[in-house]
């Protein structure tokens, strides 16, 4: 399988290296945190643009074999085989509509697939010379940027025909991302600026905003910014898109990012082609997290999925790498269960793709994971008595909650039987001269031992004995026998207890008097 870029075009999968370039290596700050690829998946020759459809699949554009793959998310398997489409397909969409927009840059047209059914829907769109990236806008439109023609192109996507005239934005445009505005940026590789269009009336609004060299990718975060990944300058220029105007310094990050995506926490990745790395940023500071990641060869795109894993597709390694990040574990509910097992308990967190559980090293069954990858179902294992720690373990890592679930002893119910204080004395029966007490569980039905007896008249303690292998208990009366005539009887009590297996409920007798 080929490694080389097999496509007719000369500049927009290809950049001359600035002469500020040579040996550069980025200087972003490295805290401590370290990230960790985890897998490949092959897919076609030369991979470029990554989409995410509403069913979380991955659909990735295979510019050297002119064809798109599916990865199911979930498992990290192609699913089927690759989907024909035009010549050179590059930086794809998925629309709100579900359909994915594959833009050819060979062929001058945009491809059309269902990603219901996995199949090319009509005719390729006509668009401008040389189409590099598609961006899908709320009421249904896309806007694709056609590289050698410094132009965008609309596309209803109701009636997949083009509105209107082209719009005329820099030099060399390839990114477009659209922000809540509504307004799209436009990165123009050769005139190092980024436009923007007000897609409510496919106008520019203002002039072009300069960033740094060769911005090929934009991505917007939550705080509603705009993120340019500058190939020439191994930075990113951070917009404020309610101003349009460029906030504080670039941040460093590896050599020649080409893509760039932020998830929905507001963590930023940046795919640096020629490091074979990808970098990690918060949006929230706009600073470097933790090393770069070794991923495939010419890492050229990055996308975030639902489940928080990224994706990034390498066009000189014909596969896409696959970061899964540490799991981390919020709660669990509920924390408490019977020793037997079968408690199916939920557990919160994040990462947890792909998760197995264990209680104390036993493994749970039933695990499910929702598609976010942040909440987890399981049946607990059988277990002994008392805490153990949950670990959740991922193709990421591992991470507990320690003391997260008590495993608790069924409670029974017991019944005491105490026995008559005296019996005749001529001809002489077995109660005298011992006062007993007859230890039973209810649930069962056999007696038990080891279990303490309280043994009183009224108010007045007599003493305590313990049950014997036939949950028997017995107490001298000899010297107390004037009391319990006097009385009437005594009384016995079992407090609770516990055993290896379950926890004894209390129970008492009262016993009367058989007169000599």
């Amino acid at each position: 399988m080929s490694t080389q870029v097999q496509s007719p075009m000369q500049e927009l999968l290809q950049t001359a290296a600035l002469p500020s370039q040579a040996g550069q290596v980025s200087q972003a700050a490295v805290p401590a945190s370290t990230f960790l690829a985890v897998t490949s998946i092959p897919v076609g020759n030369n991979p470029v643009g990554l989409a995410i459809a509403p069913s979380s699949d991955l659909y990735v554009a295979n510019s050297g074999s002119a064809n798109v793959s599916v990865i199911n998310t979930t498992t990290d398997t192609v699913v089927g085989g690759p989907i024909g489409v035009g010549g050179t397909p590059v930086w794809l969409t998925v629309a709100p509509n579900g359909n994915a927009y594959v833009p050819n840059s060979g062929s001058n047209t945009v491809s059309v697939i269902n990603t219901a059914t996995n199949t090319v829907i009509g005719a390729p769109i006509a668009v401008g010379n040389q189409p590099a990236v598609v961006a899908a806008v709320p009421g249904g439109r896309v806007y694709v940027t056609n590289f050698a023609a410094n132009t965008v192109t609309v596309i209803n996507t109701t009636t997949n025909t083009v509105i209107g005239a082209p719009i005329a934005v820099g030099a060399q445009p390839v990114g477009i991302a659209v922000a809540p505005n509504g307004n799209a940026y436009v990165t123009n590789r050769g005139s190092n600026t980024v436009t923007v269009i007000d897609t409510a009336t496919n106008t520019v609004i203002g002039a072009p905003i300069p960033v740094g060299a060769q911005p090929n990718f934009v991505a917007i975060a939550p705080n509603g910014n705009a993120y340019v990944a500058n190939i020439g300058s191994n930075n990113v220029t951070v917009i404020n898109t309610i101003s349009n105007t460029v906030v504080g310094a670039p941040i460093a990050v590896g050599n020649q990012p080409w893509g760039i995506a932020v998830g929905a926490d507001g963590i930023a990745y940046t795919a640096n082609r020629a490091a074979n790395s990808v970098t990690v940023f918060d949006t929230a500071t706009n600073t470097v997290v933790g090393a770069p990641i070794p991923v495939g060869a010419g890492p050229i795109a990055v996308a975030v999925a639902p489940n928080n894993k990224v994706y990034v597709s390498n066009i000189n390694g014909n596969n896409v790498s696959v970061i899964q990040f540490d799991p981390t574990l919020t709660s669990i509910t509920p924390n408490q269960g019977p020793v037997a097992g079968g408690t199916l308990v939920t557990i919160t967190g994040t990462n947890l793709t792909g998760a197995s559980v264990d209680f104390g090293g036993n493994p749970a069954t039933g695990v499910t994971v929702n598609a976010a990858g942040t909440q987890l179902t399981a049946i607990a294992p059988l277990g002994a008595a008392g805490p153990v720690t949950v670990t959740v373990t991922t193709p990421g890592g591992s991470a507990g909650l320690v003391n997260g679930f008590t495993y608790l002893l069924p409670v029974h119910a017991t019944s005491l039987t105490a026995t008559p204080a005296l019996a005749k004395l001529f001809p002489p029966q077995v109660y005298f001269p011992f006062l007993t007490a007859t230890l039973t569980d209810q649930v069962t039905g056999l007696p038990v031992p080891g279990q303490t007896i309280t043994f009183k008249i009224g108010s007045n303690l007599l003493g305590t004995a313990t049950t014997d292998a036939q949950g028997v208990a017995r107490f001298n009366e000899t010297l107390i026998l004037t009391l319990i005539l006097a009385n009437g009887g005594y009384d016995a009590e079992f407090a609770g207890g516990s055993t290896g297996s379950a926890i004894l409920s209390p129970s008492s007798d009262h016993a009367g008097v058989i007169e000599p």
